[in-house]
């Protein structure tokens, strides 16, 4: 499905998105070496051992981006003009390697662009659970959406 235009949306709008995604030794490596960020408790299994956690703990920064990603197509594929900001990140809940994750959204705001009048903002609310049912991470998304053209 591709995603909707600023006109199609209604305040209250809850959408599940597919697909759902095992998170990979590989995703959490991977992304932490393109980030320059060297946590043990993200890359060293030894170190993450002696931790609360017990062991390695997925990057949050995949998981924040892995919950926005998993929802572009349902909500801004191809309607998208910015994205322009992310509040209220939170992730109330760690992410392990092995974990299935899937992602939810609900429409939180609608407000017509002053500048642009062939767009509007929508706020979304997107959530990330794990196979436990679990909310790993949230956030709110405003972005810049296309009207449907005339």
């Amino acid at each position: 499905m591709a995603g909707r235009y600023y006109d199609e949306w209604r305040i209250g709008d809850r959408l599940q998105h597919q697909p759902h995604r095992t998170v990979t030794e590989t995703d959490n490596l991977l992304i932490s070496a393109l980030t320059h960020n060297p946590q043990p408790l993200h890359l060293d299994a030894e170190y993450a051992a002696g931790t609360e956690f017990g062991r390695i703990v997925v990057n949050g920064t995949f998981t924040f981006a892995l919950m926005v990603g998993l929802s572009v197509g349902d909500t801004t594929l191809g309607t998208l003009v910015a994205n322009l900001g992310y509040d209220k990140v939170r992730m109330p809940k760690p992410v392990f390697i092995g974990d299935t994750l899937r992602a939810e959204t609900e429409v939180l705001s609608l407000k017509d662009s002053q500048s642009r009048p062939n767009a509007g903002i929508v706020t979304f609310e997107h959530r990330l659970l794990n196979q436990q049912n679990e909310l790993v991470c949230t956030c709110e998304r405003t972005a810049l959406m296309q009207r449907r053209p005339r």
